[in-house]
C-alpha cells in the first residue's frame, strides 16, 4: 500500500482514539473525579499511540516532519468536527469553517513544493 495512504489511514484511526481520550470524558465521566477521567483517558490514549507511532514512522519515510504535522492537524479537525456535533451534541459554527480555511492555507504552504513540483 502507498505509504502516504497508510499514514493517513493510521492517523485517522489514531485520531479517533485521541479525540475520545481528550474529550470523551467530558460527556461520559463528568460525575467522576478528574483522576478517574485521567486514567480512563490514558488507557484510551494507549490505542492512539499504537497507531500514531507507526503512522508517523511510515509517513516520515516519505515526507518531512512539517508536512506530517500539518497532515495530522487537518485530520484532527476532520475527526473533531463530527465528534463535537454528533457525540458531544454541540452546534456547528462558522468558526469551524474559518479554522478549516486556515488549515487549507497551512496545507498549501507546507505542501506547495509537492503540489507545484518546484
Amino acid at each position: 500500500m502507498n505509504p502516504i495512504l497508510t499514514t493517513v489511514i493510521l492517523l485517522c484511526c489514531s485520531n479517533v482514539f485521541m479525540t475520545f481520550a481528550w474529550y470523551g470524558h467530558l460527556r461520559n465521566l463528568s460525575n467522576k473525579t478528574w483522576i478517574i477521567a485521567a486514567l480512563v483517558s490514558w488507557g484510551i490514549a494507549l490505542f492512539e499511540y499504537l497507531l500514531q507511532v507507526p503512522a508517523n514512522r511510515i509517513g516520515h519515510g516519505v515526507m518531512p516532519v512539517g508536512q506530517l504535522k500539518i497532515l495530522q492537524e487537518v485530520i484532527t479537525l476532520f475527526i473533531f468536527i463530527p465528534f463535537s456535533i454528533f457525540y458531544m451534541k454541540e452546534k456547528l459554527s462558522m468558526d469551524y469553517l474559518w479554522a478549516g480555511l486556515c488549515l487549507l492555507g497551512a496545507v498549501f504552504f507546507i505542501f506547495r513544493t509537492r503540489i507545484m513540483g518546484a
